[in-house]
């Protein structure tokens, strides 16, 4: 192989690297399903609402040391959150 054609190579690779669904590409049309966009949408509203808990968390036990039932629920809450869209990366 000729160093252009590696250079090629791995540009293509970074450039995928940058589009999640690029491998599902063909000749610049998409080929995701409609079932795939709902769960990366799913699944970008589920690490927001962790993103969300974890902070309230984080400021509850900071904020509020008395109320560790409050600071465990909104923790436990927000893990149970993310290891739904875990499994949602995973499964489907």
């Amino acid at each position: 192989m000729k160093t252009d054609e590696i250079d090629k190579i791995i540009a293509e690779a970074l450039e995928a690297d940058k589009h999640p669904d690029s491998h599902r590409r063909h000749n610049g049309r998409s080929l995701t399903s409609s079932r795939s966009s709902k769960i990366l949408t799913a699944r970008k509203v589920l690490n927001t609402v962790f993103i969300i808990g974890f902070i309230a968390a984080v400021v509850i036990y900071f904020a509020l040391p008395d109320q560790r039932m409050l600071f465990f629920c909104v923790g436990f809450g927000s893990m149970l959150i993310k290891i739904v869209e875990f499994f949602l990366r995973f499964m489907f």
